[in-house]
């Protein structure tokens, strides 16, 4: 245990926000180390006179950001991997760097993170991934430790081509799943490969993820956007294109959250077949559905049409970098041997431990587990959406961990944002996703993540989100 100095400024208000950043500072100065116990909540709350709900905000506020790790009989301590700044760091060829009062502070974190994309971290199941670790590491054969198989472990592809089948309706086995580090990495190699192919056109969903955009344009295939309505994807539109390649989120699509309609996933593989074409299938979000039952993925219906690509990025965690592409035997050999020419294949170990934990249920069990937590954090956002900002329109409840947020009419979307981002919330301003032609006919709105905080916490949100939507409106 230790006792803090944090001095606090009772009328500047927001008193979380304030011992969260003492103890930033304390950490960058060096004034508190790794591995420092902290206090419990209970007892720093009676020592700085503050509500205990005022130190668990702290608290989990600097849990996610990695600067405190609390773990059952342990406690609350400074994280293994906090560092303090160093206060005249070297520069690689000697010569000595700014001092700290030289170089610019960085922007604090918001109190509120409502950014898009984002799972809860502090949910990773940490005792059930090293148990699989354990369990795979105890049967692992030595010769397993050589360079990979660049298409992944057999015994994870079998695995996932049981799971897919299982759960999203895939027509998978393992000659057809290629591990891949992401689903990014997989979009990128089959977009290589279908430019080899002969391709020059891509066609994607307006809108869609701008964080996206630039590694589709450096694939050298000109991108040509498609609109989305209710339904989904504008399929005549897409067969006006010339393009023979698609990218679409039919599952919950990004950022809309609309799933793709019943008929437009016949027209779609309809047009895939009349044109030769290849459907490149995100399965984002898939996992996380609360309204609706589950929608099977496209590629079940044409298995040589239809790319599944997946991960574990939102179910676990993106620092994994474990994902799949699922696709015609043929297409899955030429992923292989993409792989086996650029990169070796994936981590060796992490992939026997993702198999262990499927095996054994946990995953299952994870998934099941995440699935109440995000649904309970939806219906708080929702909920105090609807009630706080009237003449909002809130869309892509079913599933998922973000919603789409049509602002009230007339509302200045950038200012929004930016008024937001002052009281402590960061959201995503929808119109960078959308194509420029289109971005000035869209309706301004916001695309709000909802996993990394609790109940609590999105109410508060949501209720400075309201207001800076009302100051802005008020000029």
């Amino acid at each position: 245990m230790t006792d803090l100095h944090l001095p606090l400024d009772r009328s500047a208000g927001r008193l979380a926000a304030q011992i969260a950043a003492g103890f930033r500072t304390a950490v960058r100065t060096g004034r508190l180390t790794a591995g420092t116990r902290l206090p419990s909540s209970r007892d720093l709350a009676r020592d700085l006179d503050v509500s205990r709900g005022v130190v668990v905000a702290a608290y989990e506020q600097l849990t996610a950001e990695g600067f405190l790790v609390a773990r059952r009989g342990d406690g609350t301590r400074i994280a293994p991997l906090a560092r303090p700044d160093e206060a005249s760091p070297a520069s690689s060829n000697g010569v000595p760097g700014p001092s700290r009062e030289q170089r610019p502070d960085p922007a604090p974190p918001p109190a509120y993170d409502l950014w898009p994309g984002k799972p809860d971290l502090s949910a990773f199941p940490r005792e059930r991934w090293i148990s699989a670790a354990r369990a795979a590491l105890r049967t692992l054969p030595h010769d397993a430790l050589t360079y990979p198989d660049p298409g992944g472990v057999p015994a994870l592809r079998a695995e996932l081509a049981g799971y897919l089948g299982r759960v999203r309706a895939a027509h998978a086995d393992p000659r057809r799943v290629v591990i891949m580090n992401g689903v990014a990495q997989g979009l990128s190699a089959l977009l290589r490969l279908l430019r080899a192919s002969g391709h020059t056109l891509l066609a994607v969903e307006d809108p869609t993820s701008d964080r996206q955009l630039p590694m589709l344009d450096a694939s050298g295939l000109r991108v040509i956007r498609v609109p989305v309505d209710a339904d989904g994807l504008d399929v005549a539109a897409l067969a006006r294109t010339g393009a023979r390649a698609v990218l679409v989120t039919p599952a919950h699509q990004y950022p809309t959250g609309v799933v793709l309609s019943p008929s437009r996933r016949a027209d779609l593989i309809a047009w895939a077949r009349d044109v030769d074409g290849l459907i490149l299938e995100d399965d984002y979000d898939a996992e996380f559905r609360y309204d609706r039952e589950p929608v099977g993925c496209l590629q079940g219906v044409d298995p040589d049409r239809v790319v599944l690509l997946g991960s574990v990025s939102k179910s676990l965690a993106p620092a994994l970098r474990l994902g799949w592409a699922v696709a015609s035997p043929a297409l899955a050999k030429r992923l292989r041997d993409h792989r086996g020419t650029t990169d070796l294949g994936a981590p060796v170990l992490e992939q026997y431990a993702l198999a262990e934990l499927i095996r054994s249920g946990g995953y299952d069990r994870h998934l099941r587990t995440m699935r109440r937590r995000y649904r309970a954090r939806r219906d708080a956002l929702a909920g105090a959406l609807n009630s706080r900002m009237p003449g909002a329109v809130v869309r892509g409840v079913s599933a998922g961990i973000h919603l789409y947020v049509e602002l009230p009419r007339g509302s200045d979307e950038d200012a929004v944002v930016a008024r937001a981002a002052r009281s402590g919330v960061a959201v995503a301003g929808a119109r960078p996703m959308w194509s420029p032609g289109r971005a000035g006919h869209a309706t301004p709105a916001l695309v709000l993540g909802y996993a990394g905080l609790t109940e609590p916490r999105l109410v508060k949100a949501a209720q400075l989100l309201g207001q800076a939507v009302m100051d802005v409106a008020e000029g």
